[in-house]
């Protein structure tokens, strides 16, 4: 069990701290963004790379079941269906990010939409030049961490395109501040549910998610992978039900993660029931993430609240801090 001394001593940048006040930067976020945008579009593309990218992979999970058709490139290239109807929203918490700024120049030459998130930098100056909406949003400690502030942010000021109700945005929060009590620095015990599943990671995590849930697992696997320093794979657990099962016939050092819905799809539900009863048959130990009750927003926002902090607490207790990135810094360096 860890202490709050070894977060504090562990974690150079204080990261747990940031991650203490989600619910209230959360909250903050949404209540002092003001909304002009009245651009009705039909057509959204989200582009954004690492943590500014789990913001395109969080909207076309919310956005799933409307009117709205929804890209996510993370990448350098627009898709080839964009047209000057097509609503491109380029997310870069740094402003530096080069995929991002490359695709944000080639949407200014088809003529596109355009809305840009950033705290600075070099989008800043490149929307200003061109005439493009930028908006401007504090960063928390580094763009993983600012998650909330972005994401809130981003759900009030195009609220009027999203078909999306302003209660279940609202319950998110509360949602939140209810999860914060259970997985804070302040609650260092076991029943701490982040606290939890970082003690029981021993091995390399294969997590397994429904359809819906894809956001949350690829978002647990970059921060286990940028925090812990650790391996990590995703799987959806439909599709591994016809091919990556079989993987676990030869023993390894892969541990499965369950990332399991209050209310998946009842053949879902039967798959779950399915593997557990294999991984127990084979004597593999898993361990069970699931989600809470109410709608997409609320049941994707606080996985990610309770896996992310999960993430912080094993680098804590493998005594790696979580802050540093030096291998991004130095790919981004050789560019």
């Amino acid at each position: 069990m860890i202490k709050k001394s070894d977060l504090e001593k562990t974690d150079s940048g204080k990261m747990f701290k940031v991650y203490d006040d989600w619910p209230e930067i959360a909250k903050n976020a949404y209540f002092k963004a003001k909304s002009n945008f009245r651009k009705p579009v039909k057509h959204i593309v989200f582009a954004g790379m690492g943590g500014s990218g789990t913001m395109g992979d969080f909207f076309a999970a919310i956005l799933s079941k409307t009117n709205l058709h929804v890209n996510v490139v993370k990448g350098y290239l627009l898709p080839k269906n964009v047209n000057s109807k097509t609503l491109v929203v380029a997310t870069s918490v740094s402003g530096n990010t080069a995929e991002t700024l490359s695709i944000l120049k080639a949407a200014k030459q088809v003529g596109c939409k355009i809305i840009t998130f950033s705290s600075g930098g070099k989008m800043e100056e490149f929307c200003n030049q061109n005439n493009i909406e930028f908006i401007k949003i504090k960063k928390y400690h580094s763009p993983r961490a600012s998650f909330v502030k972005f994401l809130y942010s981003i759900l009030r000021i195009l609220e009027p395109i999203f078909p999306i109700k302003k209660e279940e945005i609202e319950n998110s929060i509360k949602e939140l501040e209810i999860t914060k009590k259970n997985i804070c620095s302040d609650n260092l015990k076991l029943n701490n549910q982040s606290l939890d599943l970082a003690m029981s990671l021993k091995e390399i995590p294969l997590i397994y998610y429904p359809w819906g849930f894809e956001a949350a697992a690829i978002r647990f696997k970059s921060s286990l992978q940028e925090n812990a320093k650790m391996h990590a794979i995703v799987e959806d657990v439909v599709e591994a039900s016809h091919n990556g099962i079989i993987s676990w016939e030869v023993k390894s050092n892969i541990q499965p993660v369950l990332l399991q819905g209050k209310d998946d799809y009842e053949k879902t539900k039967e798959r779950w029931i399915i593997f557990e009863e294999y991984f127990n048959e084979k004597k593999i130990g898993f361990k069970k993430i699931v989600s809470i009750e109410g709608d997409i927003i609320s049941k994707l926002v606080n996985l990610i609240y309770i896996l992310d902090y999960a993430s912080i607490y094993l680098a804590v207790i493998n005594k790696i801090d979580p802050t540093p990135v030096y291998s991004i810094d130095y790919i981004k360096r050789r560019l």
